[in-house]
């Protein structure tokens, strides 16, 4: 249930040192030759994966897309093509077809103990949506194949972040299942981004988004003063 990066490095350690006891001539320039490739954006993470791959689905129905989301299903799949797939695709992005996935990767990462610098990699995902039912629902999924989570290790062991952690049922190893807990871990992570994405795109859809942010902003406030009234 490890992330599982420690303990890699662990064993290759081990296997440097085995052989450089039959090979006392050989030269160890690192442990680590970038390939992974951790924390950077890479090719070989979204093509062939890095911790764990999921995809995560739903089926909104038209009166949620029309009463919750405050726009349409024709809007959104138009909306996630031009913006999503094609508007990616132009700036030439690698793993980033998607809305703001990060932002809710990095919110969990930091939440639950996990390594908030593999965000990079962690938050590569493809949004996509297509009309359903004859064209009136809504079909959206989430392709994430290298969400790198653990529940045991590292910031996990941290008051809050182990609080969060149980919170979801996922505290610690899984001795019934080893690595069920940091799989479950991993879908949560891709059905909160699911959430993410149908929140902006229906406000971008909806042209709510600047509205929303000027409604929320901070600077708005008064934050001269601290919680407990004195000036800063």
């Amino acid at each position: 249930d490890a992330m599982g990066m420690n303990m890699v490095s662990k064993g290759v350690q081990n296997v440097l040192d085995y052989l450089q006891n039959d090979f006392p001539d050989m030269d160890v320039i690192s442990i680590s030759g970038n390939y992974c490739s951790d924390k950077k954006p890479a090719a070989v993470n979204w093509i062939e994966g890095r911790g764990k791959s999921v995809v995560c689905e739903a089926i909104i129905k038209d009166q949620v897309v029309k009463k919750v989301l405050k726009t349409t299903v024709p809007a959104l799949v138009e909306l996630n093509m031009i913006k999503n797939l094609a508007g990616s695709a132009v700036a030439g992005s690698l793993g980033g077809f998607n809305a703001h996935a990060s932002n809710i990767v990095s919110a969990v990462f930091i939440a639950t103990g996990q390594d908030p610098a593999q965000n990079v990699e962690s938050s590569h995902c493809i949004t996509m949506m297509e009309a359903v039912n004859d064209g009136k629902d809504l079909h959206v999924s989430v392709t994430m194949p290298s969400i790198e989570v653990g529940t045991v290790g590292g910031g996990t062991q941290l008051a809050s972040q182990s609080a969060c952690l149980e919170l979801l049922g996922v505290k610690g190893a899984n001795l019934e299942s080893p690595g069920a807990n940091s799989r479950l871990l991993a879908t949560v992570v891709a059905g909160a981004v699911l959430a993410g994405e149908l929140s902006l795109m229906s406000a971008l859809a909806a042209g709510q988004l600047v509205k929303s942010h000027m409604k929320y902003n901070r600077s708005s406030k008064d934050m001269s003063k601290s919680a407990c009234g004195l000036s800063i």
